[in-house]
């Protein structure tokens, strides 16, 4: 049985820990759909379709690695690509607080059958935040050792 991870996330923009995770899920999956998921709660910095490029320019090359867009609830995407995986990174504690909720969730939602995998993010990235990385953008300051190339604007 082939293993698929839906890495799910608005990537507003993608950073190097996101890279990170990705490099790292590689080892761990066949498949990876590094997925934007769309939050009518929330405004963007970067359109859809700069995001879906950046993530696109990033994962060129990358084995098993595919790009996708989606609306509603993670685990009804993660059914609808036939993945039984979320992948998710974490960078410290509040963060394992927050998207262990959302684990448990989902994984009710799907009676069991959607497991949520958890990576540490490097030490070296576990400071970059994508809100971290708009701050930085709005203030004219170099961002570019927090992102991949293809989010050097």
């Amino acid at each position: 049985m082939e293993r698929i991870a839906v890495f799910p996330g608005s990537f507003d923009p993608i950073t190097l820990g996101h890279l990170d995770i990705v490099e790292r899920g590689q080892t761990l999956f066949d498949r990876i759909i590094v997925a934007i998921g769309h939050n009518a709660l929330k405004s963007y910095m970067f359109t859809l379709e700069q995001r879906m490029a950046f993530l696109e320019d990033t994962f060129a090359g990358f084995d098993g690695v595919e790009i996708d867009t989606y609306q509603g609830l993670t685990v009804d995407f993660c059914k609808s690509k036939g993945a039984n995986f979320i992948l998710r990174g974490l960078r410290n504690p509040a963060d394992f607080e927050f998207e262990k909720a959302i684990a448990h969730t989902n994984r009710t939602l799907t009676n069991r059958e959607i497991e949520t995998v958890f990576l540490l993010t490097g030490s070296g990235k576990s400071f970059i935040s994508s809100s971290i990385v708009r701050d930085v953008i709005r203030n004219n300051g170099n961002y570019t050792f927090l992102v991949p190339d293809a989010v050097r604007i």
